[in-house]
């Protein structure tokens, strides 16, 4: 009984008779993965990539979207008020994020 990886090699080797593997524009040259997989940790690759196809965003990655957020309200905002409290906040997650990546960076676990 054959397993996938017998299917999926058999499947190549079809496509590269066939001539289809030669045609693509890619075919020879090396992968780019264009989405911050080499920038990655090695350590973390994995477990951010099954929490990238599973669509889960990490923590992380939703306080930058939050900031980002506060920031564009902030250029939109001209009460002085409204701006100091979002400076403010904009300062606080900026810190909590430098905290969490330097955690992250150091111990390898949040």
């Amino acid at each position: 009984m054959a397993t996938l990886d017998d299917h999926i090699a058999q499947s190549l080797r079809d496509s590269e008779r066939s001539g289809e593997l030669r045609s693509a524009p890619s075919y020879g040259k090396p992968l780019h993965h264009g989405d911050g997989w080499d920038e990655t940790p090695e350590e973390f690759r994995l477990p951010f990539k099954i929490l990238k196809d599973a669509g889960v965003v990490p923590a992380e990655v939703e306080l930058m979207q939050q900031l980002g957020k506060l920031r564009q309200t902030l250029a939109a905002t001209t009460d002085a008020e409204q701006r100091r409290v979002l400076q403010q906040r904009i300062s606080e997650l900026q810190q909590t994020i430098a905290l969490r990546l330097e955690k992250l960076r150091v111990s390898g676990s949040l």
